[in-house]
C-alpha cells in the first residue's frame, strides 16, 4: 500500500501485536505520519498482553505527555499491565486519574479496577470499588469479585457473593461457575465445591466445560483426595486433555504419590511428550521421594531433548518501579544488594528463631550445605530481601512470582514478617499468600 490511511496504519499495528512481534509494532508506531487515541491504545494492549508491563506503562505515560485523552481501551488495557505485574501502587494512581477524569461510569474500566486490586493484593480495595460502582454491576464485575477473592483464599466470601448475585437477579454464566469452584478449590471446600459443580448443570442448565472439570481436579488434588481425582478424571463424558492429567500430575507432585504420577505422565506422554514442565512435576515426585537415579534419567531425556525448565522469577514494587529477580542470574547493583541484605536476614533467622533449611525444596542429589545455598537464593527470597533493605518500616511488601511458592520460602516468609514485623503478600502462580505476624492467610493449604 504505497498509500495508507489511518487505519491501516491502525491495523498493522494490532496485527503485529497480536502476532507477538512487538519490536516491528514499535518501529510501525513511530514511523506512523500520524497517530490517535486509538494507535496508543494498541500500542499499550499489545505490550500489556505480551507480558511487556514496562513498555506498557511507558506508553501509557508519553501518551499523557503529548496531550492525548486516554479511552477505554488504554486505561483497561494499562489497568491489566498493572495486575499482571502487581504494580499496586501505579494503580493506585490510575484509579485517582480515572476517578478526576470521570472514567468511572464506564462499566469495563470499574471491571479492570477490580481485577487490578485483587491482583495487586488488595481484596478490600477490590471490594470497595465493587460496592461503590457508579453504574449497574454487570455479570463481569460480578465474577471479576468472586475471582478475587478465590485468589486471596476467602472461600466463604465468594461464596456468600455468590448467593447476592443470585438475589440480584444476575445469572450466572460458566465463567462464574470457574471462579466459584476455584474458591472452593483453593479453600479445601470439597463437599461445596461438589455441590456447586452440580448445581450450575441441574439448576442454570450450564454443560461442564473442560475447564470445570479442571476445577473438580484441583479441588479434589488439592486436599489430597487423589484416587478421587483419578476415578473423577476416567469417568468424564468428554476425554481428559493433558491440562486435566497435567493438573493430576500436579497434585501428585506435592503430595508425593509417586504411583499415580507414573501412571499419569505416561498418558500424557502420549498427548504432549515434550512438555518440559511434565517433566519437571515428576522429577520434583522423585526428587521429593529421594528418588535421585530416576531423577537424574528424566534430566537427561530433558537435555537430551534440548527441554528447557521454565526460570522462576519474581518482582517487588518500590517506589513505583517494578525490580525483578532470577535465582542465579547475573550479579548487578540491585541483585547484590539483596544478596548481602538476604545474607543477613537468613542469619537473624537461624539465631533469633532457631530457622533451619527445608532440603527436600531443593530437586537435586547435591551435599546438604549446597543444597541450603541453593534454597536460599530462591527470588521470592531476594525480592523480600530487597523490599526489607528498601521499603520504610510499616510498608506492606507486595512481590509477585511465576511459579508455586516452595515449602522453605513459605517457611522463611512467616519468619520474616515476625521478626522484621513487616505484612508480605505474595502472588505466586495460583493464589495469594498474606504473611503476617509469624502466619499466613492460605492457613498453610495451597
Amino acid at each position: 500500500m504505497p498509500i495508507r490511511n489511518l487505519t491501516s496504519w491502525n491495523l498493522l499495528l494490532a496485527g503485529y501485536g497480536k502476532a507477538g512481534k512487538l519490536e516491528l509494532a514499535r518501529q510501525v508506531f513511530y514511523e506512523m505520519p500520524m497517530k490517535d487515541d486509538v494507535s496508543w491504545s494498541t500500542m499499550i494492549v499489545c505490550f500489556a498482553h505480551n507480558g511487556s508491563f514496562d513498555e506498557a506503562f511507558g506508553f501509557f505515560k508519553e501518551l499523557l505527555c503529548v496531550g492525548i485523552r486516554p479511552n477505554e481501551v488504554s486505561l483497561t488495557g494499562v489497568l491489566s499491565a498493572c495486575a499482571q505485574a502487581g504494580a499496586f501502587e501505579f494503580g493506585k494512581i490510575l484509579h485517582c486519574f480515572i476517578e478526576k477524569s470521570g472514567f468511572l461510569y464506564i462499566a469495563s474500566v470499574n471491571n479492570a479496577l477490580i481485577d487490578t486490586y485483587s491482583k495487586c493484593g488488595n481484596a478490600a480495595m477490590a471490594r470497595l470499588v465493587f460496592q461503590n460502582m457508579p453504574v449497574t454491576r454487570s455479570i463481569v464485575s460480578w465474577t471479576s469479585m468472586i475471582a478475587g477473592l478465590a485468589m486471596h483464599g476467602h472461600g466463604e466470601e465468594a461464596i456468600q457473593l455468590f448467593h447476592e448475585m443470585e438475589e440480584a437477579g444476575v445469572r450466572p454464566d460458566g465463567i462464574t461457575f470457574i471462579s466459584l469452584l476455584y474458591a472452593c478449590s483453593h479453600s479445601g471446600m470439597v463437599e461445596q465445591g461438589c455441590a456447586y459443580f452440580s448445581k450450575m448443570k441441574n439448576m442454570y442448565g450450564i454443560e461442564p466445560a473442560i475447564e470445570h472439570y479442571g476445577c473438580m481436579v484441583d479441588l479434589y488434588g488439592r486436599a489430597a483426595k487423589l484416587q478421587k481425582a483419578y476415578e473423577f478424571v476416567c469417568q468424564m463424558p468428554a476425554s481428559p486433555n493433558a491440562i486435566i492429567w497435567r493438573t493430576l500430575l500436579g497434585a501428585c507432585s506435592i503430595h508425593g504419590n509417586i504411583e499415580l504420577a507414573e501412571l499419569v505422565k505416561a498418558r500424557l506422554a502420549e498427548m504432549d511428550p515434550n512438555n518440559s514442565g511434565d517433566h519437571v512435576l515428576l522429577s520434583n515426585v522423585y526428587a521429593t521421594a529421594g528418588k535421585w537415579k530416576d531423577v537424574v534419567s528424566i534430566r537427561r531425556t530433558m537435555t537430551e531433548q534440548s527441554m528447557k525448565k521454565t526460570p522462576g522469577w519474581s518482582m517487588i514494587e518500590i517506589d513505583k518501579v517494578m525490580y525483578g529477580f532470577v535465582a542465579g542470574e547475573k550479579p548487578n547493583e540491585v541483585t547484590e544488594e539483596a544478596h548481602n541484605k538476604l545474607r543477613e536476614i537468613m542469619l537473624r533467622l537461624r539465631v533469633e528463631v532457631g530457622y533451619a533449611p527445608q532440603v527436600r525444596s531443593v530437586l537435586h542429589d547435591i551435599e546438604e550445605e549446597e543444597k541450603e545455598d541453593s534454597v536460599s537464593k530462591h527470588s521470592e527470597k531476594l525480592a523480600a530481601a530487597f523490599g526489607i533493605a528498601k521499603l520504610p518500616k510499616g510498608r506492606i511488601m507486595r512481590i509477585v512470582k511465576n511459579l508455586r511458592v516452595c515449602g522453605d520460602c513459605h517457611t522463611v516468609m512467616k519468619l520474616i514478617s515476625k521478626v522484621y514485623q513487616v505484612e508480605i503478600i505474595v502472588r505466586d502462580r495460583s493464589r495469594f499468600h498474606s504473611f503476617k505476624d509469624g502466619f499466613c492467610s492460605c492457613r498453610d493449604y495451597w
